[in-house]
């Protein structure tokens, strides 16, 4: 056995370990929010605090550096290389910052969660202030131990998107704004009357009723449930691994649609982990290519495939049967009904899908000039309001459905949004490809046949892993790099059909 492969086969079992205890951490972290009593905060703050300061260590272990440093690229095949500079990549960023400094930004983390969630109860910015504010304190420290000479706020973006420079996101951003808010102009005047309240008018809508049809989507859309769960949480997430993906959603007796197109999103993300190659688990060839390419797993499922005409054709009966209240609701009408445009909702999650886009704007916005020392936490409630009214026309009335909506600051997860909107695009341009060279791909979708579908996306996405970076992967995909021009046309071509634009 030579030199190269047992430095190489060494790596792979020291990155093992990393994967283990981030995995470990993220089991924690799914039952934080979804199972464990509310006590058990104190404790929980601990143990994660301690996993992520092993998983720190591990990561800038000087073992595991100089086993990059023998390893030669000029030896390696492309999997291998392609390993190489992921691990590389996390090793090097980590070694830059003290280990104190990640234990301390995890419990805090872990204490701004259960302030949050207070503060958002109690529609009490103050209370979360300081948590805030002790947040995008340690970050800025993270962001400076990484690169002093640059943007922290780049620094952090990189955190979640690697791969593409923080100017291509602002791009996209500005792209999507630029396009937006003409289109939603435009809406507004509209004189189309749609289906809005086709669910709504029969409210309320049984919690158990709600699960049990989720249940029937996610069985339609091929989850495979010894592979995973559903669950509730605050705020809907999916976590996991190649054998565990679990799934969050949370109802609205109002509203069963809600929970339906937020359940969809969700299975996107498992469907995803779930089509990671089991043989690479431990390995970068095992993990997800980062938040933008995850979330375009999560909006081209629900967007393209769960907000289509195709889908409700085939799925409308179901909802029909589980609430028989609702009447004889055609495909037509679920179908506006789940694609009306709404500027007045102020609620991310609950958005629609195209003025999502500004929600990502604002906090965006918001954000990055936290982090650069443009803008006070105390200020924070202000500005959002302002932006809420300047791009949505519209003004929250409380924090709880303004600036406290959002649990992403309370992880410290600043840089995180405009994966979003990254996303969105790509699903985008995913779906076009997937279009051109799936045949009658709509019909299958219409008979709820989705294996084609999986097959696709697990040949062209999933099954890399990480093995090429954000645009190689698009591009290899669907022929082009990433770029907004596929979504501006589709929301265009989609919602100039809904408003008879």
């Amino acid at each position: 056995m030579s030199d190269t492969t047992t430095a190489y086969d060494d790596l792979l079992t020291h990155v093992g370990r990393l994967t283990n205890v981030s995995s470990a951490r993220e089991v924690l972290s799914w039952d934080q929010q979804v199972m464990m009593p509310e006590g058990g905060a104190p404790a929980r703050s601990r143990q994660l605090s301690t996993l992520s300061a092993v998983h720190h260590d591990l990561l800038t272990d000087d073992e595991l550096g100089r086993l990059l440093d023998e390893l030669s690229v000029e030896t390696l095949d492309d999997d291998q290389r392609a390993v190489v500079r992921e691990v590389r990549r996390e090793h090097d960023r980590a070694v830059r910052v003290p280990t104190e400094l990640v234990e301390r930004i995890s419990a805090a983390s872990s204490e701004a969660l259960t302030a949050w969630r207070e503060a958002k109860a109690d529609d009490d910015f103050e209370a979360f202030a300081p948590h805030l504010d002790e947040l995008v304190g340690l970050k800025r420290r993270y962001a400076d131990y990484v690169d002093p000479e640059r943007d922290p706020y780049a620094v952090l973006f990189e955190e979640f998107e690697p791969c593409l420079p923080l100017a291509h996101a602002e791009d996209v951003l500005t792209t999507l704004r630029d396009a937006v808010v003409p289109l939603v102009a435009e809406i507004r005047a509209s004189e189309a009357d749609l289906a809005t309240d086709a669910f709504t008018a029969h409210a309320p809508f049984d919690t158990d009723q709600q699960e049990a049809l989720m249940r029937t989507a996610l069985d339609r859309l091929g989850y495979p449930w010894e592979r995973g769960r559903l669950d509730t949480a605050p705020h809907p997430f999916s976590t996991g691994t190649p054998f565990d993906a679990r799934v969050t959603t949370r109802y609205d007796e109002a509203d069963p649609i809600g929970a339906l197109l937020s359940t969809i999103h969700e299975f996107g993300h498992a469907t995803y982990t779930l089509g990671l190659p089991d043989e690479a688990y431990g390995t970068p060839l095992g993990e997800a290519r980062d938040l933008s390419i995850h979330e375009s797993q999560s909006r081209l499922w629900e967007n393209h495939v769960g907000r289509s005409t195709a889908f409700w054709e085939g799925f409308v009966s179901d909802v029909c049967d589980a609430f028989p209240a609702v009447g004889d609701v055609s495909a037509r009408e679920a179908y506006e009904a789940v694609n009306a445009v709404d500027p007045s909702n102020l609620i991310r999650v609950e958005a629609d899908e195209l003025t999502y886009h500004l929600h990502i704007v604002a906090r965006f916005e918001i954000e990055r000039d936290l982090i650069r020392g443009d803008l006070d936490v105390a200020d924070v409630p202000t500005v959002w309001n302002d932006k809420m009214a300047s791009y949505l026309g519209v003004r929250p009335e409380t924090d709880a459905e303004g600036c406290l909506q959002d649990i992403h600051w309370a992880h410290g997860n600043f840089g995180y949004f405009p994966t979003y909107s990254l996303g969105s695009v790509v699903a985008a341009q995913l779906f076009d490809a997937a279009t051109r060279d799936i045949e009658d791909l709509d019909d299958h979708v219409r008979r709820s046949e989705f294996d084609p579908l999986h097959e696709w996306l697990t040949d062209r996405i999933h099954r890399h892993g990480k093995r090429y970076e954000t645009d190689e992967l698009v591009r290899r995909a669907t022929g082009e790099p990433v770029a907004a021009d596929a979504f501006v046309e589709y929301a265009q071509a989609k919602f100039g059909d809904l408003y008879g634009l």
